[in-house]
This record gives structure tokens, C-alpha cells and sequence, in this order.
């Protein structure tokens, strides 16, 4: 949160803008809360002493729920971002930086630099993403196959950062063998 740039960029986030003096009160109530949780290791704390700690750890806490439901919010926008490309042999990462740039701004808000920067904070958690996107097109297929389309046969199948050949992506979703 200290980082001026990065703040920035969670603000182009649609729905994250009204959230600048949020993460102000979250800031200053998290220092507040550890100052007086640290005078309360030292001493006995008064009885509104303990009342202002109780208040503005409920404020605290209740900022950051509201940021994680923003998040939680612009992570839902990533199937969208998926269902409106159709480049599924590629990673997500290089769709989005490379060959739909402009698409992902209008879906999600961020410029590529700005995915670049909360990719570099350590915002996007590479397995957990690579694990929700293999899930995001298990499903697809799913659907796909059931009203008879399979528009991607034979291809690789792009992850968040990695790519399954298709023969592991057969070995794993669809439990065919291997051929030795």
C-alpha cells in the first residue's frame, strides 16, 4: 500500500477509485491499532483506551473486507476478459500483454504496465492463477463438447504463465492414457 504506482493502478480498477480514502483509513488505523496494542503490552490499558482499540480495529478490518471484495470483484472480471479472446494456446499473461492489450483495459480497467506492476508486487499468485485459468477452460471445454463443439482440437492449452501440451491436458482432464 506504500507504493505510490502501484496505488495508482489498483485505483484504474473499476470500482477500486472509491476506494483511495479507504485504503488512507486502513493505513493509519493499521498504526494506530499496533501503537496501542504495543502500550498495552507495556501497561494496563483504560477502559476507553480499549473502547478507541476495539472501534478502530472493527474500521480497520471492515476497509480491508471492502478491498478484498474489490478484488474479488476485478478477479470475476478475468472469465470475461477469457470468454471474449480466443486464444487458448496461449498463456493468459501473453494475451493480455501481447495480442489484446486494448480488450483487457476496457474489460478490467488496467493497462498492461499497470498488470505488469501488481504482477511484479506479487498481487496475481502464479500457481493459484495458473490453477483457476486450468479450471476456467476444464469448464469451458466441458460446455463446449457437451453441445458438440470442439473448436480447439490438437492445440496446447494456455495456463496464466505456462502452457499444457495438449497431450497432458488429455492425461489430466480427460483421463486418456498416455501412448508409450
Amino acid at each position: 500500500m506504500s507504493n505510490e504506482e502501484a496505488m495508482r493502478a489498483l485505483m484504474s480498477i473499476e470500482g477500486f477509485r472509491s476506494l483511495n480514502q479507504d485504503i488512507e483509513t486502513i493505513i493509519n488505523k493499521s498504526e494506530a491499532v499496533k501503537k496501542l496494542k504495543r502500550e498495552a503490552n507495556d501497561r494496563q490499558l483504560a477502559k476507553e483506551e480499549k473502547l478507541k482499540l476495539s472501534e478502530e480495529e472493527k474500521e480497520y478490518k471492515s476497509k480491508r473486507r471492502q478491498i478484498q471484495e474489490k478484488l474479488i470483484k476485478f478477479a470475476t472480471r478475468i472469465p470475461a476478459f477469457m470468454y471474449l479472446t480466443d486464444y487458448r494456446e496461449r498463456t493468459l499473461k501473453d494475451v493480455i500483454t501481447q495480442l489484446e492489450p486494448g480488450l483487457f483495459k476496457k474489460v478490467t480497467g488496467l493497462t498492461v504496465k499497470d498488470f505488469e506492476l501488481l504482477i511484479s508486487l506479487g498481487v496475481f499468485n502464479s500457481a493459484l492463477m495458473n490453477d483457476a485459468v486450468y479450471k476456467f477452460k476444464r469448464y469451458e471445454d466441458a460446455s463446449l463438447r457437451y453441445v458438440g463443439i470442439d473448436r480447439h482440437e490438437g492445440e496446447d492449452i494456455g495456463l496464466y504463465d505456462t502452457i499444457l501440451r495438449k497431450e497432458e491436458y488429455d492425461q489430466t482432464f480427460m483421463n486418456i492414457a498416455a501412448e508409450r
